[in-house]
């Protein structure tokens, strides 16, 4: 298997993570031998945001008001990870909450040029804005409110769906997998499998 780039969209709540994860293991499972990257900016930020300086704090304050970090912020923690992790550039390489802005798109092209990967797999995991707020509702945490949950579905249909939009127009680079989310976790990843030319 050459080396596989992974990049997940979809609105809060459909399983992008949960996808990402059994790719993951099928990956290990299918290609011991290679390393595989995972970067979650979501959760990188929670994490920094437990450290004691004034970068975290203002961190956790975004958190906790339900606002989404500027630009260079989830750019400085999915860059740092590339830079410092790629030992070889044989390594399969899973990206979840990154270009969640149209400005966002190059720089990660960049990134994936300049690391040789070939043809990255854009992976859109479609769930409609009801389905998704009942999902977010369901699994209580801390920032999933009424009021946050909108916020952030209106910011992916004004600035992600752009974004994904940029990927979507450069065909000669990008493979992109539009999946249907609303069915079960084990269908979504055989779709997932499926289309990415594994089954």
């Amino acid at each position: 298997m050459t080396p596989q780039t992974f990049v997940f969209f979809g609105r809060s709540g459909s399983g992008k993570g949960t996808q990402a994860d059994l790719l993951i293991k099928w990956l290990k499972a299918n290609d011991a031998s290679r390393q595989t990257l995972y970067i979650q900016t979501g959760q990188k930020g929670r994490d920094f945001a437990k450290q004691d300086n004034f970068s975290a704090r203002r961190i956790k304050d975004f958190i906790d008001n339900g606002k989404l970090f500027p630009a260079f912020i989830p750019i400085y923690f999915w860059t740092q990870v590339l830079v410092e992790s790629i030992q070889e550039g044989t390594e399969h390489i899973i990206l979840d909450g990154l270009c969640r802005r149209p400005e966002e798109a190059p720089i990660l092209d960049g990134a994936l040029q300049f690391y040789k990967r070939v043809q990255p797999i854009i992976v859109v995991i479609n769930v409609s804005e009801e389905w998704a707020t009942r999902r977010l509702l369901d699994r209580q945490r801390s920032d999933d409110i009424p009021k946050d949950i909108k916020n952030r579905l209106d910011w992916y249909e004004k600035e992600v769906v752009p974004a994904i939009d940029h990927f979507r127009a450069h065909p000669e680079y990008y493979k992109v997998l539009d999946i249907h989310g609303e069915q079960s976790v084990a269908a979504v990843h055989q779709e997932l499998l499926q289309k990415s030319g594994f089954l």
